[in-house]
């Protein structure tokens, strides 16, 4: 069985999620900004008996890759995304000086994800599907058997991602929610990069980008 753990840090207040089967965990989108923020991270992981085993970002804006670095550093993890985030995952340092705060130069990655990649978890699978619009590589993850998705920044609860920031755009933002993430299934919980998690089905019918 997998469970999701959410914590909200830095200034733009981005969900950082933790998917774990109660020995292993990969860390999603670490938007831990400071030591305050990188501690609580490590308390939690320590406190329960978690190891760290893989770091997976659902796309490089800045705001979802602050705390690459420190993961790097304290756990050996090295970042994977979609190759088409490449670009914005080295120019974070450069995006953090256009907003006003600092962001460490996030490591090389390995290698990427690319969209129907499994990613194991014990004996779990999460399955990776492609959803840009808001950023060119936007990847989101699936667990069909505990029926919840990791968005991003695609879906929120009564909103989308925007879509004015490089590489984004309306429309493919749009059929990415329609073609991969509703055939999910009404059911299925979505844990968004920003704000509330919501459901499948509960933006079906009430979200106003999207009726």
């Amino acid at each position: 069985m997998l469970s999701v753990a959410q914590f909200t840090f830095n200034p733009f207040q981005e969900n950082t999620y933790v998917v774990h089967d109660g020995s292993q965990a990969i860390l999603f989108d670490p938007g831990c900004w400071n030591t305050t923020e990188e501690r609580e991270l490590e308390a939690w992981f320590r406190d329960n008996a978690l190891t760290p085993v893989r770091l997976v970002l659902t796309h490089a804006h800045i705001d979802h890759v602050f705390g690459c670095a420190w993961a790097h550093k304290t756990y050996r993890l090295l970042p994977e995304l979609h190759r088409a985030d490449l670009v914005l995952l080295k120019a974070a340092p450069r995006q953090g000086h256009l907003y006003g705060v600092h962001c460490e130069p996030c490591p090389e990655p390995e290698h990427f994800i690319a969209p129907g990649d499994t990613i194991a978890l014990g004996s779990e699978e999460l399955k990776v599907l492609f959803v840009p619009g808001h950023a060119p590589g936007h990847i989101a993850i699936f667990s069909e058997k505990e029926r919840f998705v990791i968005a991003g920044d695609v879906l929120f609860r009564d909103s989308i991602g925007r879509t004015d920031l490089p590489g984004g755009d309306m429309d493919t933002l749009l059929r990415s929610i329609r073609e991969q993430l509703f055939p999910l299934g009404d059911d299925v919980t979505v844990h968004c990069g920003h704000g509330p998690e919501t459901t499948i089905g509960r933006e079906k019918k009430k979200n106003p980008f999207l009726r």
